[in-house]
């Protein structure tokens, strides 16, 4: 029987899936084991959400001496909990997907209120030394409790039931009962599709699903149908307003055909204009990684990691005007020729001013790759950026005592970023341990001591470390925070992965007036924001910052691949906000202003004299 929900409207109905793993760099089975939903307006034809991409994945477990042990999962059931929300058992796996033996005899446990921020509850057992191969669950209205269904590898089928799944150890004893199966028939035209169940959601919580793990598109553009102006300037500054498929907006400027318009004489006159939206072609630098652009005393300046020469210099771009980065001349501001101590490997520049004075943040090392630390350098009063003998020597990042940010030869500092609110100065940063053991790249944040910026004002917390498939793939990485402070919101976007063409960027997000020193007021994002899925061409997408431009548009400046092994390259898009005011950034031109819309026309009244 179908259900009916919201005052007669008929349901949505989601379909969790896994997929088939493809080559490595392409989707790995890190990426593929994990779950993916998909979308039915009528329960038969089904659309992939989230560009075809793992909305949940299992977080790997701590080993004895530090490292991360990845973990996948397979199998996943989504199914309705009594108190309305939604729960999903899945089968845990080693990253490759082959059996995980710490998963023996138990199964994976998540819950979540909206299908889009998961909680890892852990392992159900379910008093069995049988791996688990498959299995579903149900909630029975009329005993008050889940039933579990399952069966083990040699295909025999069991029962267990449990009255509250988020106590993990209350499962009872297993018996014997056939196990059904999860038969799902469904039409879904998707890549790699390993279909699992389909279960019915409330239609707005459908719609809402829909809408945020789909990109927006332009739908319609509008403009009054009449403005009283005195001057060109009056018109030029009325914007349009774009609508999107989720129902959010953003303001277009518009270029007015005037030549009509006598401004000495009154009259009404019907002017016609073209909204425009700026645009880039990618890539708008090649071999610039970990791009930064920052405003400066009127002016912009872009800065990068330069692959051209093997990570060897910083060389600094400077133009009044975002686009006119795209071609201005590049001045070399470092280079590992100038100082003792600033050997090979310049990583990731960041320009940032603090009370009033500019800085550039950077990775550099005084010999060996051991050795890279976090370093700052400084503009002299009245310098001018350009000009590399206006720059201090750089000098290194130290904790509040004044002692090494990392043990230099054993840790390796990079990517520290800095950010202001309710004026108090953040550095976030992101470290590695090579010895005794590796463990990773892992981002902490403390505050900063903005009188001297080398120097941190407390004591760093952890922020992130890569537990997910998406995070560890290829090696376990989480390195390149940059915060964006909007609609009452800390976003802190990071990058993470290899290097290549498995790179992406994942965010936490915090209340912009919660105590952001306690770990607790962050929230990590399931699921990476960008991946080489999101934008076509566009490969291994990560290590973003932003920059608002005069406009107040907001631009994410990233690197990425324009192939699989292509170089790396600098990009920019505009930064869009959906239904709950968070970052997308994978809103592509064609998405941002359907040129077929762009066209419009107004009624100025022209009210001369007055």
């Amino acid at each position: 029987m179908t259900m009916k929900s919201e005052f007669g409207k008929e349901p949505g109905y989601v379909l969790c899936y896994t997929r088939e793993p493809q080559e490595d760099m392409i989707y790995s089975a890190r990426l593929a084991y994990s779950m993916h939903l998909a979308h039915s307006e009528d329960g038969t034809a089904y659309k992939a959400l989230n560009h075809n991409s793992g909305v949940l994945f299992a977080k790997a477990t701590d080993n004895e001496n530090g490292t991360m042990h990845a973990k996948s999962l397979k199998k996943p059931f989504l199914f309705a909990m009594a108190d309305g929300s939604f729960g999903v058992v899945a089968v845990r796996t080693e990253a490759d997907g082959e059996p995980d033996k710490q998963s023996q005899g138990a199964i994976l446990f998540f819950v979540t209120s909206d299908l889009l921020q998961y909680r890892e509850v852990g392992l159900i057992d379910l008093k069995t030394d049988a791996f688990v191969h498959d299995a579903a669950c149900e909630y029975d209205a009329a005993s008050g409790h889940y039933v579990i269904q399952w069966c083990d590898d040699n295909g025999d089928g069991y029962r267990n039931t449990i009255a509250d799944p988020l106590v993990l150890g209350s499962a009872s004893e297993p018996v014997r009962s056939h196990f059904p199966g999860v038969p799902t028939l469904v039409a879904a035209d998707i890549e790699g599709i390993q279909p699992r169940n389909v279960i019915q959601v409330p239609r707005t919580l459908a719609d809402r699903l829909v809408n945020k793990l789909t990109v927006p598109t332009n739908v319609a553009i509008e403009v009054p149908e009449r403005v009283v102006a005195s001057s060109p300037e009056e018109l030029n500054n009325l914007k349009a307003t774009a609508i999107y498929s989720d129902g959010t907006s953003a303001a277009k400027s518009v270029e007015w055909d005037l030549g009509a318009v006598d401004w000495n004489r009154k009259g009404n006159y019907r002017v016609a204009g073209t909204v425009v939206q700026p645009a880039y072609e990618f890539p708008i630098a090649a071999n610039r990684a970990d791009p930064n652009i920052a405003k400066w005393n009127g002016n912009y300046y872009f800065i990068a990691t330069n692959d051209a020469d093997g990570n060897h210099s910083f060389y600094l771009r400077e133009s009044d005007t975002i686009p006119g980065l795209v071609e201005a001349e590049e001045h070399l501001i470092l280079d590992t020729k100038t100082y003792e101590h600033i050997k090979g490997l310049l990583w990731a520049p960041e320009i940032h001013v603090i009370n009033d004075e500019l800085y550039i943040f950077h990775a550099a090392t005084t010999g060996e790759f051991f050795f890279e630390e976090c370093h700052v350098m400084q503009l002299r009063k009245g310098g001018d950026p350009t000009c590399a003998a206006d720059w201090s020597a750089p000098r290194r990042v130290v904790r509040r005592d004044g002692s090494e940010l990392c043990e230099a030869g054993k840790v390796i500092s990079l990517d520290m970023t800095v950010f202001r609110i309710d004026g108090e100065y953040y550095a976030a940063w992101s470290e590695r341990q090579f010895v005794p053991v590796d463990l990773g790249a892992w981002i902490y944040l403390a505050k900063l001591d903005p009188k001297e910026p080398w120097r941190l004002a407390g004591d760093p917390i952890l922020l992130t470390k890569p537990d997910y498939g998406w995070a560890n793939n290829h090696t376990f990485v989480d390195e390149g925070p940059f915060a964006l402070i909007q609609n009452n919101k800390v976003f802190l976007t990071f990058a993470s992965a290899a290097v290549d063409a498995t790179y992406v960027v994942g965010m936490l997000t915090a209340d912009a007036d919660a105590d952001l020193l306690n770990p607790e007021s962050w929230i990590k994002s399931n699921y990476p924001l960008l991946t080489s899925r999101s934008v076509p061409g566009e490969f291994g997408p990560g290590h973003n910052s932003y920059v608002t431009d005069d406009d107040g548009l907001i631009w994410n400046v990233y690197h990425a691949r324009p192939g699989v092994k292509a170089p790396r390259g600098t990009g920019l898009r505009r930064v869009h906000f959906d239904m709950d005011g968070y970052p997308v950034l994978g809103l592509t031109r064609d998405r941002d202003l359907k040129a077929e819309l762009s066209k419009v026309a107004i009624d100025v009244v022209v009210n001369a004299g007055e």
